[in-house]
């Protein structure tokens, strides 16, 4: 199994950013589970939605602060803070995709990976 610099198994990674999503009420969360898939660029990926820009760039705010308190890690890159339609957190074993709707739909990441095994995560009301 491929390991993060801290040797943090990247099942832990994956279900910390998860809770760290669900803290800031993040929408429609899908796990895919790529480590079964040959030429995979990441053991996991987590998709969700936000209602709005504030939305998305609070959800990024929340899964950086969660995982750096819970594992001690920083993502190694963050792309799409601008414009908040896309913001994806590279935590090299686990890649997390924040989307606005709109964007998610166009993207398509989970059809796109639907070898992927997919767990979705139910709305937190």
């Amino acid at each position: 199994m491929y390991k993060i610099a801290k040797d943090i198994d990247s099942k832990i990674l994956c279900d910390a950013i998860v809770e760290g999503m669900q803290e800031n009420k993040a929408k429609d969360i899908v796990v895919l589970d790529l480590r079964e898939i040959q030429n995979r660029v990441t053991d996991f990926f987590v998709i969700c939605s936000g209602d709005s820009t504030t939305h998305v760039d609070g959800i990024n705010n929340t899964v950086t602060r969660f995982v750096r308190k819970e594992l001690q890690e920083r993502p190694w890159g963050a792309e799409g803070k601008g414009p908040s339609e896309w913001v994806l957190l590279d935590y090299v074993s686990v890649v997390a995709h924040i989307f606005q709707k709109d964007a998610r739909s166009f993207y398509d990441l989970e059809d796109l990976w639907a070898d992927a095994k997919r767990t979705d995560i139910p709305n937190l009301d």
